[in-house]
């Protein structure tokens, strides 16, 4: 989707005074505003500045219920925007996928034993990782999650309820598929 650039400066100056005027503490204001201008200039998964200041100050927004902690929040999303862009897939699906997963707790551990951000199973870190890498390790766990989801898209030919199925182990079963899109279009999906 394209944004017009007068647009996006609108939002980013909004968010910013918003932040200002309902922030009672300085020092956070501007720690906010000093980690945002680092991660927009770190392009290292966004082609453009531009896109890395709108995606960042807009996904940190949506995201700061859940990780209130400004610096951790801002890594996070940094480390979802690499990781699905290099494997390929929207970084909004990812962040969805995290939401239905553990809600953004990268601590989380299932009643079936998957464990972190994107709920990976400890096996695959056989199959795809290192045994001896940890999956409560955000780039390991994002890694590993991210790489699966391509393998099971790629798999079922881009057809991403089954993928999302598969991914969640319930092929033939898409109530999973079916939260995942309710969590994409009501919190993560660009208007």
């Amino acid at each position: 989707m394209v944004i017009s650039k007068t647009f996006a400066c609108i939002l980013f100056v909004t968010f910013i005074t918003t932040q200002v005027s309902v922030a009672a503490n300085t020092r956070t204001n501007n720690e906010l505003r000093l980690l945002l201008t680092k991660a927009i200039n770190d392009k290292s998964s966004f082609k453009h500045r531009f896109d890395a200041e709108v995606w960042l100050v807009d996904m940190s927004a949506r995201l700061a219920p859940r990780v209130p902690d400004t610096r951790k929040r801002i890594f996070m999303l940094k480390q979802i925007h690499y990781e699905a862009t290099r494997a390929g897939l929207y970084p909004e699906l990812v962040l969805a996928v995290i939401d239905v997963e553990s809600n953004f707790n990268r601590y989380a551990i299932s009643r079936t034993g998957a464990m972190g951000l994107m709920q990976i199973m400890p096996f695959w870190l056989k199959e795809i990782g290192k045994p001896g890498d940890n999956l409560f390790n955000l780039k390991t766990n994002l890694r590993l999650g991210c790489t699966i989801l391509r393998y099971y898209m790629d798999k079922e030919n881009g057809d991403l309820t089954r993928a999302l199925a598969r991914y969640n182990g319930s092929l033939g079963n898409y109530r999973y598929s079916k939260k995942v899109y309710h969590a994409l279009d009501s919190r993560w999906h660009e208007p």
